[in-house]
């Protein structure tokens, strides 16, 4: 099993919205190394839920429930996305400052690389998230 760590902007799709549904289309991803990170994706792998402009924390965890198929929101047919549901919050949020000022978070590929969006996760990062945010 793979991990992850996929942003979005909660006043677009925040935590609370994927667990109303359920299941949802991680969509809209318009970079290419993003979009590397997703066609990697298998079933099962689990991501870390980011809210980024606003918040900047881990605030759950996801799995992904379907692998990387067309993009429903790109007309232009060059685009994937996969879906993902939810699995569980974080009982406390994991700030971007206490990432940051972590040496066991410091070679995250999301601290190197701020505007991935889509960014894998080691097994030891995603194990110490975890513990940071009380799993």
């Amino acid at each position: 099993m793979n991990h992850w760590l996929m942003k979005s902007e909660p006043d677009a799709f925040s935590w609370d919205d994927l667990v109303r549904k359920g299941n949802a289309e991680w969509d809209g991803v318009r970079n290419h190394l993003a979009q590397s990170h997703m066609k990697a994706m298998k079933n099962g792998d689990r991501a870390f839920f980011y809210h980024s402009n606003i918040g900047l924390e881990i605030v759950g965890v996801m799995e992904i429930v379907a692998e990387a198929a067309p993009d429903s929101t790109d007309e232009t047919g060059k685009w994937i996305a996969v879906h993902v549901a939810p699995v569980e919050p974080l009982k406390r949020s994991v700030t971007l400052k206490q990432m940051k000022a972590d040496p066991a978070l410091a070679d995250m590929v999301m601290l190197r690389q701020s505007r991935l969006s889509v960014s894998p996760v080691t097994e030891a990062q995603y194990n110490h998230i975890r513990r940071l945010g009380g799993l």
